[in-house]
């Protein structure tokens, strides 16, 4: 009883966490705030979560778990390049769409600790060397244009990511601060991106 007690209330922290980390970012969030969404007291808040960092880290992995498993499903797979290229950028764009404190995170940690976003990463099921795997046997087998694999996972993420990290400068550069105008560009990006990386390895 008091496991199921502790893992419910954990539970209602991390939905709470992730529901303030949206709203205000990873520099904006309070563990107050955090405290409040999940109905406790700061201080239990801090028993299960030291610090915001550690918070974060959590929310981070559990964003992950919930996806990359069924990228892994897709890789392994029989289906062809093209399909599994449009499933693995539809999900990772909605990924960062539904939680958009991921890329400023990712982008931060990359620079601070790149160690835990690869841990993390393969921990919650994806296999790098798989997926490089996956598009070497269709360039041997005639299916895409010949290349570095480590290009095209670069060029992936690159054209998924940035929009969404540089979300508040896009704004109000090219969308005059119209936050629906800017979701639909987003939406949009999805098949902008499949068009773009299949043109680019196509034969």
């Amino acid at each position: 009883m008091n496991e199921f007690k502790k893992d419910n209330t954990e539970e209602k922290i991390l939905i709470a966490a992730q529901s303030v980390f949206i709203e205000k970012g990873m520099d904006g969030a309070r563990m107050q705030e955090i405290a409040n969404h999940a109905g406790i007291n700061k201080a239990l808040l801090h028993y299960y979560f030291r610090t915001k960092q550690k918070l974060f880290e959590a929310i981070f992995k559990k964003v992950f778990k919930s996806i990359l498993p069924n990228i892994m499903e897709m890789v392994h797979s029989d289906l062809p390049i093209e399909k599994k290229l449009g499933i693995f950028i539809e999900k990772y764009i909605d990924l960062l769409l539904k939680n958009p404190f991921v890329p400023t995170f990712i982008l931060k940690e990359m620079n601070r600790d790149p160690g835990f976003l690869a841990a993390t990463l393969k921990s919650s099921g994806i296999q790098p060397r798989e997926i490089l795997a996956m598009f070497e046997h269709e360039m041997e087998a005639g299916n895409i244009r010949k290349m570095d694999p480590r290009d095209l996972m670069a060029n992936i993420l690159g054209l998924s990511i940035f929009p969404i990290a540089a979300g508040p400068l896009l704004n109000i550069l090219f969308f005059d601060n119209n936050k629906q105008e800017y979701e639909r560009f987003i939406q949009k990006r999805k098949e902008t991106v499949k068009i773009f990386i299949l043109n680019s390895i196509m034969l």
